[in-house]
């Protein structure tokens, strides 16, 4: 039998103390892994009527095909749909703040300008509304992946430069995730968009989707850093 006095059992106390608490550390730091594992990351869908799914049945529209292409990928995401049909980047920005407050959101998807550029739309106002929304998410820190848009021809080069200049601008911040063009590869392909030649069908969606799921996995991966 060994027998330990004085300082040593005093230590051997402190050790075995350390090492309880260390478990105890450890344990804790498992369970809120595993909590976040099971956690799904909520997607907000920040857009006009190319993410509301205008002119298409629900199973068709954007956010449907969306969410069936992440859950056959094995992500759990839940999409908070703040896509409104004809909004422009002021009428996105002035609503953020209530879709916010009305929803937990972890990562956001922003599809917006189309609407600005069909109007002719001053871009410097573009500009503004954007940052206003990028700073509002970065200030809650959701990583967002920024959708551009490309001003209609009709508006001539010079407008149609300042308008794309906006997005390339933006999509440099940190945080931010960028794709250039959300319509890219559909615009003048009939058998892609519906009848207005704008807006794409269900085969036009299916594409996007497909193009924009990497980013859109890539956001959702950020989105999981944050939790």
């Amino acid at each position: 039998m060994i027998k330990v006095y004085g300082r040593a059992r005093w230590n051997g106390q402190i050790v075995f103390g350390f090492i309880g608490l260390l478990c105890v550390c450890i344990a804790l730091a498992l369970g809120m892994a595993r909590a976040n594992a099971g956690t799904p990351v909520r997607l907000l869908i920040l857009g006009d009527s190319l993410t509301a799914g205008y002119g298409l049945p629900v199973a068709d529209g954007f956010q449907a095909q969306l969410h069936a292409a992440l859950r056959a990928h094995g992500a759990d995401v839940v999409l908070v749909n703040g896509a409104v049909s004809g909004d422009t980047t002021a009428d996105a920005a002035a609503r953020l703040d209530w879709v916010l407050a009305g929803s937990k959101v972890d990562a956001a998807l922003v599809e917006l300008g189309g609407n600005d550029g069909l109007r002719g739309l001053s871009t410097v106002m573009m500009k503004h509304n954007l940052t206003r929304i990028l700073d509002d998410l970065a200030a809650r820190h959701i990583p967002v992946l920024l959708s551009g848009m490309i001003a209609p021809p009709s508006l001539g080069a010079a407008y149609g430069a300042r308008f794309k200049a906006v997005f390339a601008t933006l999509g440099h911040r940190k945080g931010v995730l960028f794709d250039p063009f959300f319509l890219q590869g559909l615009p003048g392909k009939p058998g892609l968009v519906q009848a207005d030649g704008l807006h794409p069908n269900a085969s036009g969606v299916r594409i996007e989707v497909k193009r924009l799921l990497p980013l859109i996995l890539q956001l959702i991966a950020a989105a999981k850093t944050q939790h």
